[in-house]
């Protein structure tokens, strides 16, 4: 079943055939990345059907807005807290189902006043299943085989560093811009404070080279 509050994917019947049946091998584990914006004083769940000994990561980061931190609560069927952070800027937490049921997880806001933020979050459901099971097999991995399932782990691997960087790019982009803004007020505001000194000390200086007239009261005898 799909993550609940989250946009589905396009249909797969659009998939050309391999990629048809390498989207059904995914399947065996779910994996939900998703960004979205988080409003303040606002708050964001989402829903997963797990069945029970399923083994589960949730994994979530903060890429713009305030201090980047966000509330985090992950509660199964019962209601039963499982993790539970508050402003927290990242985090990984995995946990193992106890039971067959909805797992609820949310992301809030609700401390902010006036900054809103955007959240990134992955949340996989199962392991990778092996690309050649073992089950009825009477001989050991060929050579091939062998060096398919190096590649595969390398390719894992390079698309969690792509994830990782992709995700430090957008935070330091989202602080660079957040300085230019900082710099752009702190420079109007300099010009301001400059020109209302230099209109000052005009009229200052001339005031200094005025000629004072003084009036001359006759008194009559």
């Amino acid at each position: 079943m799909p993550l609940r509050g989250s946009r589905a994917a396009g249909p797969w019947g659009r998939l050309p055939p391999p990629l048809l049946l390498v989207a059904l091998a995914a399947c065996a584990a779910r994996a939900s990345e998703i960004t979205f914006e988080l409003p303040d004083n606002a708050k964001q769940c989402f829903y997963e059907e797990i069945v029970q000994g399923t083994k589960c990561t949730l994994e979530f980061q903060v890429i713009t807005g305030g201090h980047y931190d966000v509330d985090c609560r992950l509660e199964d069927p019962d209601g039963t807290v499982l993790y539970k952070e508050m402003k927290k800027q990242y985090d990984s937490f995995t946990f193992t189902a106890s039971r067959n049921g909805t797992y609820k997880f949310c992301f809030s806001n609700e401390f902010s006043t006036f900054t809103h933020k955007t959240v990134y979050f992955d949340f996989q459901v199962g392991e990778d299943p092996p690309l050649f099971p073992s089950e009825n097999r009477v001989t050991a991995l060929t050579q091939m085989e062998s060096a398919c399932v190096s590649i595969h782990e390398a390719l894992k691997s390079v698309i969690d560093y792509q994830t990782h960087f992709r995700l430090r790019e957008a935070q330091g982009r989202s602080r660079a811009e957040d300085l230019n803004t900082r710099v752009a007020y702190w420079s109007i505001g300099e010009a301001i404070i400059l020109l209302v000194v230099s209109i000052g000390q005009v009229f200052l200086l001339k005031s200094f080279f005025s000629d004072k007239r003084t009036t001359t009261t006759r008194v009559g005898s």
